[in-house]
């Protein structure tokens, strides 16, 4: 049994800092969200590939407490970032973990994929770190919306277990007409897609 000390410590919120991207990072998160107590090695491996402008508008997909997304506004200080998750927790450190760093041009919105985004929203840059498990389908509709909302010429970041490579390589192909692996680790693949208009 825990005593009421440790019960309290566990409720606590899980407090640590990193780099990023060159950038210093505060972040706040908790049991249950994903990797609460460092960034785990997909996240980092995906943000040593992106390429931001800094005027650039950009979508932090699945954000959990918001490493990537809070990255992407430091990295892109003129431009707008958002961060979603089905996950009001995620949400709710990722919006708080936003206002810790002063990061007053990146939000956090809760939806189901793109559901709750504005239909009048767009792009420059989507990423994510894409869940195992969410199920092939949900992979499609996501590369597909993907795809709708960015503007021409913007830039679809994903990182993947590498189990998955092969599934992303030949969606990405047949939604985006291209697909450009980045980096492939021991248990990660970083995959770029661009909207190219036809």
């Amino acid at each position: 049994m825990l005593d009421p000390d440790q019960l309290a410590a566990l409720r606590a919120p899980i407090q640590f800092e990193t780099d990023l991207r060159g950038q210093r990072l505060r972040f706040e998160s908790t049991w249950g969200l994903f990797s609460p107590r460092e960034i785990d090695e997909g996240t980092r491996l995906l943000l040593q590939h992106v390429q931001v402008a800094p005027q650039a508008d950009c979508l932090d997909l699945g954000c959990g407490y918001g490493p990537i997304g809070l990255t992407l506004a430091a990295l892109a200080p003129q431009g707008q970032t958002l961060m979603v998750d089905k996950d009001f927790v995620a949400v709710d450190f990722a919006q708080h973990n936003a206002a810790l760093n002063g990061l007053n041009n990146a939000r956090g919105l809760l939806s189901n994929g793109f559901e709750q985004i504005p239909p009048e929203a767009r792009f420059d840059l989507i990423a994510s770190n894409v869940p195992a498990k969410v199920g092939k389908e949900l992979l499609a509709l996501l590369l597909h919306d993907a795809h709708a909302r960015l503007r021409p010429g913007g830039q679809l970041y994903l990182v993947t277990i590498s189990g998955l490579r092969a599934f992303f390589k030949r969606n990405l192909q047949e939604v985006f007409g291209n697909y450009d692996k980045l980096k492939q680790g021991a248990h990660y693949t970083v995959a770029l897609a661009q909207r190219i208009e036809r």
